[in-house]
């Protein structure tokens, strides 16, 4: 199983729109398999800087690829990097229900949203 990482490997990483994945260098495949040798998914913030140097090139270079290689066989994924929001929990605006007068009720302009 590990061989088939080694040879032909690729990392997924989890975004907003869905996982994509992209292939590393033989050497990179080396240090991912080193990385995720305990664990199948981690969050982007408990990768060590290298690793998330690492990441954040293979997602510039546009190193993407898709899961199958060449017909039926389906790449072995070597990991998954979860990308989660750096700060506080995500805000989700406060959707205003639809009036057919346009205008809003006096106490209802302004909703105060509690942290």
């Amino acid at each position: 199983m590990w061989i088939d990482k080694l040879t032909e490997g690729v990392l997924e990483l989890d975004t907003p729109i869905g996982p994509r994945y992209v292939q590393p260098s033989f050497l990179e495949r080396v240090y991912l398999i080193w990385t995720f040798r305990n664990f199948f998914s981690l969050p982007q913030q408990v990768l060590r800087p290298r690793e998330r140097r690492l990441v954040h090139r293979l997602w510039s270079e546009n190193r993407f690829v898709s899961l199958s290689a060449g017909g039926s066989s389906v790449r072995p994924v070597i990991g998954r990097v979860e990308q989660r929001a750096a700060g506080p929990a995500e805000v989700v605006p406060i959707r205003k229900p639809a009036s057919s007068s346009g205008a809003a009720p006096a106490g209802q302009k302004r909703e105060a949203a509690s942290a």
